[in-house]
């Protein structure tokens, strides 16, 4: 597998409160054969003093220590900012909750040269407690109704023959990006936090012209919500998740009809969303879980009220 001398990737690991994942993600990135790349580790302002101690045990590891928790986009931001800013050619945004296989992040590659006009490749992600099932072959957006939908979602691996190899979007448990495309569209957009900031930077990838695509070849495994999946009052998520999936939800409605200025869709986007949030919030009224019902009320507030903030350009 051969590669142009001046490929470089830089592999952005973020860090809030999990060390034994990201600890085990780094033991299995320390197998990858890729001849040039680094990883840098972003801890979000966590507890113990997590980002110490994982240099500690990794050395070789290039360390962003955060004070707060700036979320999954203003992590990943500080992170890609700092690796544009050496040099690297290509970037990566990795879940600390995932498990690599050693050829992966060459089987990205290979396929973002096999395809010159891409600007972004997404491995096949699957579940790290059952290897044989996909979480993730990529992203479809149905733009007549706003709704994003995740490719292979639990389909057995040895029955799944994707379609094409083109994506709408590219999951940010782990999408390689070319310094190219970053130049061009900007960096993630930190006013989402975290959840759906990887659609909305996937979207405009493709209005700034690069393809988005699918490396089959290339294998990783993920936890799925490792990060979010700890025991609450009112069950395994906090009410703090619903809240920024549904706000987040609206700005993507927002933000895609600034873009493509089509009423109809932002009308079917609004309606279905409202509509499935709506029943959401019965569910919780059912279910007495008020924390999220306030969540998801809060977040339809904010979602369609606060302003849209543009993303940052690295430049």
């Amino acid at each position: 597998m051969a590669f142009t001398p001046e490929a470089s990737v830089a592999i952005i690991l973020v860090n809030w409160n999990g060390f034994d994942f990201t600890k085990a993600c780094l033991e299995s990135l320390g197998k990858v054969d890729f001849p040039d790349f680094k990883v840098i580790l972003v801890d979000n302002g966590s507890q113990n003093e997590e980002g110490a101690r994982l240099k500690k045990t990794f050395p070789e590891v290039e360390l962003i220590q955060n004070s707060a928790n700036l979320g999954f986009a203003g992590g990943n931001n500080e992170g890609i900012r700092f690796a544009l800013n050496q040099g690297f050619s290509h970037v990566m945004l990795l879940n600390n909750d995932t498990e690599v296989e050693p050829d992966f992040l060459g089987e990205m590659m290979l396929k973002l040269n096999q395809h010159p006009r891409w600007g972004v490749v997404q491995p096949l992600i699957l579940f790290l407690h059952d290897k044989k099932q996909i979480w993730s072959a990529g992203g479809k957006w149905i733009a007549s109704i706003c709704r994003t939908i995740t490719l292979g979602d639990r389909e057995p691996i040895s029955d799944y023959r994707p379609k094409k190899s083109e994506l709408d979007w590219a999951t940010g448990c782990c999408m390689l990006v070319s310094k190219e495309a970053i130049l061009e569209a900007g960096l993630l957009n930190e006013q989402y936090f975290a959840y759906f900031e990887d659609v909305e930077w996937s979207l405009r990838f493709q209005k700034a012209g690069f393809g988005i695509g699918l490396a089959e070849k290339a294998v990783i495994y993920h936890e799925a919500g490792a990060s979010s999946k700890k025991i609450h009052s009112e069950g395994t998520l906090s009410a703090r998740v619903f809240y920024y999936h549904v706000r987040n939800q609206f700005f993507l409605i927002r933000g895609n009809s600034q873009t493509t200025g089509s009423f109809s869709k932002t009308l079917g986007g609004l309606i279905y969303n409202l509509g499935r949030f709506f029943l959401w919030m019965g569910y919780f009224l059912f279910r007495r879980r008020f924390q999220k019902l306030k969540a998801v009320a809060q977040g339809i507030r904010d979602g369609l009220t606060e302003p849209l903030q543009s993303a940052p350009k690295w430049l």
